[in-house]
């Protein structure tokens, strides 16, 4: 074996023994309180950046249904401790009310044949007037493909520019069910306080229940897990 793999291997070794190691301090059948289960999730968070923390529902919907989909946002009290680059598509009247707002970027027509011809968006999330979202067209498989087309469900599409950049910035996140039933969330940082990881997560437990689709028959929320990056799951009580 070469020495580069050889270390490499024991690299990995290592860390699939600490993960292993963490891992065996939560009980696999067991739903945690929320307290307990932020506490477990610090305790077993082993690396050595600011890890992130999501929190994931399996839901008893049938995603193929249109009117089960579960999707809409939620503005976290904290944020998520990501900063996000926004981009917002305007008409030429809207350009500096855009651009007070503090979104990162700005355009209309432009920008729009600037991602056309590129195919490359600098940007995490995308807000649109409606006046131009006809013009969006031609640039909507490129946007839809990354998760970034804006829709008036989330709030990315409205005559407001300036509020809807503002509650971004603040921690308003979209969210949509996949086709396996699971919703996946970013709801903060190890490195937030208790307090902060439980308001955050409850605002969205409380969403989501608010969401219940009126043809969804028995259980809704089938179970609630918290992790933080390459660390273990934690279910939590719903």
């Amino acid at each position: 074996m070469r020495l580069t793999s050889l270390r490499k291997f024991k690299k990995m070794s290592k860390k699939s023994k600490r993960y292993l190691a963490v891992k065996e301090k939560i009980a696999p059948d067991r739903a945690y309180a929320l307290t307990e289960a932020i506490k477990l999730l610090k305790e077993t968070s082993t690396v050595k950046f600011d890890a992130s923390v999501e929190i994931h529902a399996n839901l008893g919907i049938d995603p193929k249904k249109g009117e089960q989909i579960v999707r809409s946002t939620v503005s976290l009290p904290h944020g998520t401790g990501k900063t996000k680059r926004i981009a917002t598509f305007v008409t030429s009247e809207k350009e500096k009310e855009a651009k007070a707002s503090g979104a990162d970027v700005v355009g209309g027509l432009e920008l729009i044949n600037q991602i056309k011809a590129s195919g490359k968006c600098d940007f995490d999330i995308a807000v649109a007037e409606p006046a131009i979202m006809k013009d969006l067209a031609v640039i909507a498989k490129i946007l839809g493909t990354k998760g970034l087309m804006p829709n008036p469900k989330t709030g990315t599409v409205t005559p407001d520019i300036k509020k809807a950049v503002a509650e971004l910035k603040k921690g308003k996140i979209a969210f949509k069910n996949d086709d396996s039933a699971n919703v996946h969330v970013l709801v903060g940082k190890v490195s937030f306080s208790d307090d902060q990881l439980k308001e955050n997560i409850e605002a969205f437990i409380n969403t989501l229940k608010r969401l219940k689709p009126e043809t969804v028959k028995g259980t809704y929320i089938r179970s609630l897990t918290l992790s933080s990056s390459m660390g273990p799951g934690i279910k939590i009580q719903s």
